[in-house]
């Protein structure tokens, strides 16, 4: 289980820096719209990014929410 998440873990890092600084140094993409979408709009460009820390905050709630349920 441990390496099933560190493997999402790499993925979405890498998704992450692919979205934040990869694809604006890319030429741009006309077949795929997705990809389209993710080099000419800042709101994809900075909402990429900005999911990681709100992920962190997630995973340390659960973790104190586990800690008060066992001791409680």
């Amino acid at each position: 289980m441990g390496s099933l998440f560190f493997a999402s873990g790499i993925l979405m890092l890498l998704g992450f820096f692919y979205v934040a600084i990869l694809s604006k140094a890319l030429p741009p993409s006309d077949d795929n719209s997705f990809l389209s979408a993710i080099q000419n709009d800042r709101y994809y460009y900075l909402l990429a990014p900005l999911t990681l820390p709100v992920i962190m905050v997630a995973v340390y709630l659960h973790w104190l929410s586990m800690k008060m349920f066992k001791h409680a």
